[in-house]
């Protein structure tokens, strides 16, 4: 997988688990992720639950270990490389998440439309 669709990746979990954790658990605490992958190195910080960390860090770790070029979606995946109870977390935190995300971004684009009347 390039660094590119590493990062892509990576992004994607940046957005989604906030939403998720913030609208479905309490105790949330800041904390400082470094990434490497390919001689490259990803930081951010993020701010979940203790559940949601441990979540997001078995995420990482199976992403940086996909074996797959090119990586397809994990539920496409022939071989999964999540746990079976870490695969239902994990599909029921993006699918929250997206929804939400989803309808977020068509309100936006519905204000867009009413403001230019």
């Amino acid at each position: 997988m390039t660094f590119e669709k590493f990062s892509s990746e990576i992004k994607t979990l940046e957005k989604f688990f906030p939403i998720y954790c913030n609208d479905k658990h309490t105790g949330q605490f800041s904390k400082h992720y470094k990434i490497f992958y390919q001689e490259n190195e990803i930081n951010f910080d993020i701010s979940l639950c203790k559940e949601c960390h441990n979540l997001l860090h078995y995420a990482i770790t199976r992403l940086q270990e996909c074996p797959n070029d090119p990586k397809p979606r994990c539920r496409k995946c022939p071989n999964s490389c999540y746990d079976k109870d870490k695969y239902k977390q994990m599909a029921k935190m993006m699918r929250y998440s997206g929804m939400k995300l989803g309808v977020t971004k068509a309100a936006q684009r519905l204000k867009k439309i009413f403001k230019k009347n």
